[in-house]
């Protein structure tokens, strides 16, 4: 009896590793980073052993499971940077970041949140925060920014967002894309001329009466 080609157990551990990194993204997407190890090698249908061989510990499965979103993260952050109108790049970068938020629960956390070892995921917030910084600075010389602007607001605000992350996954979009139109205009300096634009629509969000007692 013969056991399989080195060929073929290369391929089955691409397989596992593919499964897993779809597995963690769907699980602590939903989830939340406190999802336990366990619940993603059950999603990805493989043992224990076969996740921590491929992902020793939850901060590099993290750091893996992400990589998309960071890679986009760096990607939003160059674009606003590089667009020539200063308000324009600010408005821009905060639609995008606040929906990459919207999309994945567990990126939120790790990007908002001090995660144990997550130094990739600091590294990206620094980024980001400097990146607003010098898109106010240049938006406030315009005058379409308020005077008054912190970078700080971009932090209270991205905390508030993650309130979003209770609604239906279906309506988190679109809850997310009003927020961030609200917040933008809150954060302009003067009203736009004319009619405003108008909001997304609002989600149909489906709340849970509690019981009555007698």
């Amino acid at each position: 009896m013969t056991g399989r080609s080195p060929h073929t157990a290369r391929s089955d551990a691409r397989d596992n590793r593919a499964r897993i990194l779809a597995a963690a993204r769907a699980v602590f997407g939903e989830e939340g980073l406190g999802a336990p190890m366990r619940e993603v090698a059950r999603h990805a249908d493989v043992g224990p052993a076969t996740l921590y061989r491929h992902f020793p510990t939850k901060q590099v499965l993290i750091a893996e499971a992400f990589a998309e979103q960071r890679r986009a993260c760096r990607a939003i952050v160059r674009d606003a940077l590089a667009d020539p109108d200063p308000w324009d790049g600010f408005r821009s970068l905060v639609e995008r970041i606040c929906e990459l938020h919207a999309l994945s629960r567990g990126f939120a956390d790790a990007f908002m949140t001090a995660f144990p070892e997550a130094m990739d995921f600091a590294v990206d917030r620094e980024r980001t925060l400097r990146a607003v910084a010098e898109l106010a600075r240049r938006a406030q010389e315009t005058g379409r920014l308020r005077s008054g602007f912190v970078v700080d607001d971009l932090v209270l605000m991205l905390m508030a967002h993650r309130g979003i992350q209770d609604a239906p996954h279906d309506a988190r979009l679109q809850a997310s894309r009003r927020f961030a139109a609200y917040v933008i205009e809150a954060f302009h300096a003067v009203p736009e001329t004319g009619a405003p634009a108008p909001l997304p629509p609002a989600p149909r969000l489906q709340l849970t009466r509690p019981p009555v007692t007698p």
